[in-house]
């Protein structure tokens, strides 16, 4: 093995998690001398999914938002929640915008390294050994976003619900949406009795991305999702003319399995398969970049990468939500109508980036009060 092939840290997957982790590697003069590799086995070249998420200004993706929001709404079957969001902003970013600002910026640094290339395994001694299909690769750290093997082993004994979705990007020939306002739930259009909901967002009045999501344990055959998306556009938007200029979908794991226990002082997992997807909600970015803040801080002081990763306290509140969901699917409409229109959208927030008070944790979990919760919580604990 030669010794371009032996690197100081290893990032397996280009995607949200790796690519946020190289730019702070990048950013931080702290890793100046350090080598550094990015495996994966896609250029990323394609617009594969859309994050959104809410934040207060300034940001440092100001520049790549496709479109930004000062107001949303939930609607339920019982009535409909008008959010007013200052001083956050929802934002949402296409990720072939992402990959395209992060190739640029991370490609102008000469320790920084793209390698195509599929990752078979990782094997842990003095150093790492990473085996993958062209080549062999060495290096001091590495973090990875695969889902570790024995995620389809052992996730049984574990609550998995999967947020499945897919979208359209619609056309219309007049206007239709309003453009200040996205839709982050509507639930007057079911499948059965379970979780299922539609998001708009709104990119200008004749043009948005109209999505159909569940939160199940069973995922749909995609015809399902269009007849779906069809259904709403045609019922609730009223609209009969329109273009479909793209389609996206995807899985997400709402989970309380164990990531953090696959995490050595070596080998962190990260992204999805590191648990970083909020158990409760899907929400990824915003956690992801938190998280990328830990690791960087824990390397500087000497410390295992993955110490400090996650709060308990958030993980027993996911958890008890996860379990409501599992055990009575059905009253997916009835939680989020109740975080909404019981507590300030700032409150929910703050609750949901982790960064709430016991106060208002008491007054959000005090505003979902019912027996289903009063289960959860004692089989949680």
């Amino acid at each position: 093995m030669n010794a371009a092939s032996h690197f100081d840290y290893v990032i397996i997957g280009n995607g949200l998690a790796g690519l946020q982790l190289a730019l702070k590697f990048a950013s931080d003069a702290f890793f100046n001398d350090k080598q550094i590799a990015l495996i994966d086995p896609s250029k990323k070249n394609v617009n594969d999914k859309t994050w959104s998420f809410w934040e207060k200004e300034p940001s440092q993706w100001n520049h790549i938002i496709q479109k930004h929001w000062k107001q949303a709404a939930v609607l339920t079957s019982k009535k409909k929640i008008d959010l007013e969001l200052e001083p956050y902003t929802y934002k949402s970013i296409r990720s072939i915008d992402f990959y395209n600002d992060a190739k640029e910026k991370l490609n102008n640094y000469k320790h920084i390294h793209f390698i195509i290339d599929t990752v078979v395994s990782v094997k842990e001694s003095n150093i790492v050994t990473i085996e993958a299909k062209r080549n062999n690769y060495t290096a001091s750290q590495v973090f990875d976003s695969r889902i570790p093997n024995n995620f389809s082993k052992l996730s049984s004994n574990y609550i998995n619900i999967i947020q499945h979705f897919k979208g359209w990007i619609i056309k219309t020939d007049n206007d239709a949406f309003n453009e200040n306002q996205v839709t982050m739930m509507d639930y007057r259009l079911k499948d059965g009795e379970q979780t299922t909901f539609t998001y708009i967002l709104p990119f200008s009045k004749n043009e948005a991305l109209v999505e159909f999501t569940y939160f199940t344990e069973t995922i749909v055959d995609e015809k399902v999702y269009d007849n779906y998306i069809e259904s709403y556009i045609s019922k609730y938007l009223n609209i009969d003319n329109y273009t479909i200029l793209e389609t996206e979908m995807g899985q997400i794991p709402m989970t309380n399995f164990p990531f953090d226990k696959f995490n050595t002082k070596q080998i962190t997992k990260i992204g999805t398969g590191g648990g970083w997807v909020k158990g409760s909600t899907g929400y990824s970015f915003k956690s992801s970049e938190k998280k990328v803040d830990i690791i960087i801080n824990n390397i500087k002081a000497n410390k295992t990468p993955s110490h400090g990763l996650f709060k308990t306290k958030y993980k027993f509140y996911d958890n008890i939500f996860l379990k409501v969901l599992k055990d009575e699917n059905h009253k997916g409409e009835w939680i989020f109508q109740q975080f909404y229109n019981k507590n300030s959208v700032q409150t929910m927030f703050l609750f949901l980036d982790e960064e709430s008070t016991f106060f208002e944790e008491l007054k959000i979990m005090w505003s979902l009060f019912s027996w289903s919760f009063i289960k959860a919580f004692f089989k949680t604990l």
